[in-house]
């Protein structure tokens, strides 16, 4: 993963300890840039004169987070014109006291609850720190949360392509594409299928017999499916990733059936599988809410993610079966199991990927409208070693709390029928991003 940009605003007043207060900041400084790619002024900010001058250093840096330090107290007046002059997540830190008697040669608590008051009567949003500089559950929290700002950053930078209009009945799958983009800053560009088919009709013949035999290495009978149709899927792998460098798109929400199968004579599954494993999520049904839940979570994991549907209560386990008809990214493949490709179990064309979902820790989340507003659905699960339950991709998750609790709250909310799963816990990552969007949290 790249590295995180933080900014640094260290603040102070000189009534109290400076050459304490010079210290601290000086160790806070060291500890952020062995980390992070740091932007910082060289002195302690002492004055409203002082925090404008810094400004324009931070104000055209692609900052992931901003900490501004209360090297000591400090009235809210320097923090309300930094936060009025960045549009950037704002991390308070403030520094414990040396408690050594006598006077408080910092009183830096004091001063961050000063302006989490301000910010707060302002309509802005912070988080907060009380840790010494070496602190490294503090340190900790500084990168979870810069992770947080950075995917808040790109997801304003990010275009989803909506190729073509979702199923009759699919109401998850319905997106507002203006409360969207004022909710998370993603611009939703509108797609027809008729220009993908004519795109996979003219793509390179090489470039899909290069692609083919290179796939051919990762899943072994390839070559036994019918090859005009898997000629088809690859040549949509194609035109989904010639759209996505010629129109800047970070993903697609694509309208998979019927068309794919009854005008184009191929499954649009593993063209999609391809495209997520790359880094460039897919959904299918059209869900453009789900290709952005893709992105939020790939953006913290550093790993691809899945859109799925929860099908079954797996007993045994304690666990939801999630399964999809073969568009998981290989990447995600049990290893101890073979990787197949395959036809649409309905549909009976190419080209599917199927293997059992490999175990480990995961991340399930859902950006949901099932309200009228949105809430980001949030989950820790362990998707368990199980053989396969279905054919296609699938696989067993033991949540924290019981399968039918948890089919409880999927049923009694009214969510949607796609969640997405990302690999390791980045539940933290993504209640704080949430926070940074004001988009409130539902638990699973």
């Amino acid at each position: 993963m790249d590295d995180l940009t933080v900014g640094l605003m260290p603040i102070a007043r000189t009534t109290f300890d400076m050459a304490l207060a010079e210290q601290m900041m000086q160790q806070v400084r060291d500890r952020l840039a062995a980390d992070h790619h740091l932007i910082a002024p060289d002195n302690l900010l002492t004055s409203l004169e002082d925090v404008q001058a810094a400004l324009p250093g931070l104000e055209d840096q692609p900052l992931d987070l901003l900490v501004i330090l209360q090297a000591t107290f400090a009235d809210s007046s320097m923090v309300m014109e930094i936060a009025r002059a960045v549009d950037v997540p704002l991390l308070l830190w403030a520094i414990p006291e040396p408690r050594v008697g006598g006077r408080l040669r910092l009183n830096s608590l004091c001063g961050i609850n000063l302006a989490g008051h301000a910010l707060t009567r302002g309509g802005l949003t912070y988080e907060y720190l009380y840790a010494e500089p070496n602190d490294f559950v503090g340190l900790e929290k500084v990168r979870m949360l810069a992770q947080a700002g950075r995917v808040r950053r790109r997801l304003r930078e990010t275009r989803v392509g909506r190729i073509g209009e979702h199923p009759a009945g699919f109401d998850t799958c319905a997106v507002d594409v203006v409360g969207l983009q004022e909710a998370t800053g993603v611009e939703v560009v509108q797609l027809e299928l008729a220009s993908v088919f004519e795109g996979m009709q003219g793509a390179d013949r090489d470039a899909v017999g290069e692609i083919t035999q290179a796939l051919g290495q990762r899943v072994p009978n390839l070559s036994e499916l019918d090859q005009e149709a898997t000629n088809g899927t690859i040549s949509a792998y194609v035109t989904l990733r010639q759209l996505a460098e010629s129109q800047d798109l970070g993903g697609f929400a694509v309208r998979c059936w019927p068309e794919f199968f009854t005008e184009a004579g191929c499954a649009a599954c593993g063209a999609m599988s391809m495209m997520s494993d790359e880094m460039t999520p897919c959904s299918c049904e059209v869900d453009v809410n789900g290709t952005v839940t893709q992105l939020m979570l790939q953006g913290l994991s550093g790993e691809p993610a899945f859109l799925t549907d929860l099908v079954a209560v797996e007993p045994e386990y304690d666990g939801l079966v999630l399964w999809h008809c073969g568009l998981a990214p290989l990447s995600m493949a049990d290893p101890s199991a073979p990787v197949e490709a395959t036809i649409h179990s309905n549909r009976k064309l190419p080209l599917l990927m199927q293997f059992p979902l490999k175990p480990g820790v995961v991340t399930v989340a859902r950006l949901s409208e099932a309200t009228g507003g949105y809430r980001l659905v949030i989950g820790r699960a362990q998707m368990v070693s199980a053989p396969m339950r279905f054919t296609g991709t699938s696989g067993v998750l033991r949540f924290e709390r019981p399968a039918r609790a948890v089919l409880d709250t999927i049923m009694s909310e009214g969510l949607e029928h796609h969640l997405a799963v990302t690999y390791g816990d980045h539940a933290e990552a993504l209640e704080a991003l949430a926070r940074m969007l004001r988009i409130p949290v539902l638990h699973l």
